[in-house]
């Protein structure tokens, strides 16, 4: 990591192991080989956001102390973190974060569409029996065997 990244790419400033080390220092004592450790992990980026360094020296102040010096550290440097993201999903071929500005037949497709597992534990025979009990409780035509 050779560079840090506050609010947007343009202020990227080089990164400062005694700032951090500094920095960490005031809230408790945390050995300068415990932060590079946490460091050679981010090492192979060449910029980094600032956020990301909060989050290690969260950790490393946890560790090092208790969860409410780290939750201090946490809260003064947490304007570094910008507004709240909201969470987006690919449902039903639309990007979104809630369904509450759906209509109702939208809101509808959304909730009878079935949903598939990528790493199942259970046997295709019993897959193929919950799918076709989970399309028959939404009212969806499913085949379980191809006639020919």
């Amino acid at each position: 990591m050779k560079n840090i990244i506050y609010f947007e790419p343009s202020d990227a400033t080089k990164f400062d192991f005694e700032r951090f080390e500094k920095s960490l220092n005031t809230y408790t004592k945390v050995p300068a080989d415990e932060i590079k450790a946490v460091l050679k992990q981010l090492d192979n980026f060449e910029n980094l956001h600032v956020s990301r360094l909060v989050e290690a020296g969260t950790a490393l102040i946890e560790k090092n102390s208790d969860a409410a010096t780290a939750k201090k550290y946490f809260e003064d440097h947490e304007q570094y973190f910008g507004s709240k993201f909201e969470r987006l999903r690919r449902i039903t071929g639309y990007l979104v974060g809630t369904l509450e500005r759906w209509n109702d037949g939208k809101k509808a497709e959304e909730k009878a569409r079935v949903k598939h597992s990528v790493n199942s534990s259970i046997n295709d025979d019993e897959r193929a029996t919950r799918l076709e009990k989970q399309a028959l409780a939404h009212n969806v035509a499913y085949a379980s065997a191809i006639v020919s």
